[in-house]
């Protein structure tokens, strides 16, 4: 991941602040950075959307094609996510990337391995024979701190503004059956989004934790833990990065600004998201080449 190098001066500079919860930004330990949220950015996905939150920058498109369904799953549709980090970062360069989109990507997973995150059952079209497959190609396009926080909006946005082909399943005589794709573009189905975690994450520093962090607080903490909360609060998984070690009370204290924190994030980006839906057509777009 990316990293800046701080002098002992400034390490302590920014940890005596976070301790009065005071950060070098001027937010507070629980405050969130300026997000900008975009969706429909790219014309050939089935949804997408582009989020700046601070210095990071992520770009995520989704495309809906027809599969096989699982074995295990066989009346349900699932999801496959491919994450590229090819920030301007020297550090994120070939092997370096690799292993951080792999782990973005296995987080991603772990996440969406809950099982009422996404309706899978509304991606299924014929049991055991097809099923839409969603691919999430998310694109890390500029890394300032907090890329999990950042992709987990980015993907619930692209979700929101997904659009799926409506399809009929024909029977002819024989039994053979055929698949007939609506002629009608509007006629599509939308994926609720109600229940699509978001990830908070907590960056422990000295004896506070705080969200969001940027890059220079990364590099001040020794340990951070991922919690993906839903809309109502519930912790639906976590995970815990960075050497250092977390004491059983701080975990506690986390989860608990980790729930607080992450129920105002989905109503904030809900909010974002169905102003922007009301526009319709008359929204000035940005786009990704804004």
């Amino acid at each position: 991941m990316a990293s800046v190098v701080l002098s002992e001066a400034e390490k302590l500079y920014i940890v005596h602040g976070v301790q009065e919860d005071l950060r070098v930004d001027g937010r507070g330990c629980e405050d969130y950075r300026c997000a900008e949220v975009e969706t429909d950015v790219v014309s050939n996905t089935s949804g997408s959307a582009r989020v700046k939150l601070g210095e990071t920058d992520i770009l995520v498109g989704i495309k809906a094609e027809m599969g096989t369904p699982k074995l295990e799953k066989p009346d349900e549709g699932y999801l496959e996510f491919f994450v590229d980090c090819s920030s301007n970062s020297p550090e994120l360069e070939g092997r370096g990337g690799e292993e951080l989109g792999t782990d973005i990507a296995n987080t991603l997973y772990r996440v969406f391995s809950c099982e009422n995150s996404v309706d899978l059952k509304s991606l299924c079209i014929n049991p055991k024979e097809h099923c839409w497959v969603l691919y999430v190609d998310v694109l890390l396009l500029e890394c300032g701190g907090n890329i999990f926080d950042a992709i987990s909006i980015a993907v619930k946005a692209a979700l929101f503004n997904t659009r799926i082909p409506k399809v009929r399943v024909l029977e002819d005589e024989e039994g053979t059956k055929e698949i007939e794709l609506s002629d009608d573009p509007y006629d599509c189905i939308r994926l609720n989004v109600d229940e699509v975690p978001c990830i908070v994450t907590l960056s422990k520093i000295g004896y506070r934790h705080v969200v969001d962090a940027t890059l220079q607080e990364e590099a001040c903490s020794l340990a951070s833990l991922l919690i993906s909360v839903t809309s109502k609060g519930a912790i639906t998984s976590m995970k815990k990065v960075g050497k250092g070690s977390l004491d059983p009370e701080s975990i506690f204290e986390m989860m608990e600004t980790g729930q607080r924190v992450g129920k105002s994030l989905h109503i904030a980006l809900q909010k974002i998201l169905d102003e922007e839906e009301n526009l319709g057509t008359s929204r000035a777009k940005v786009g990704f080449l804004g």
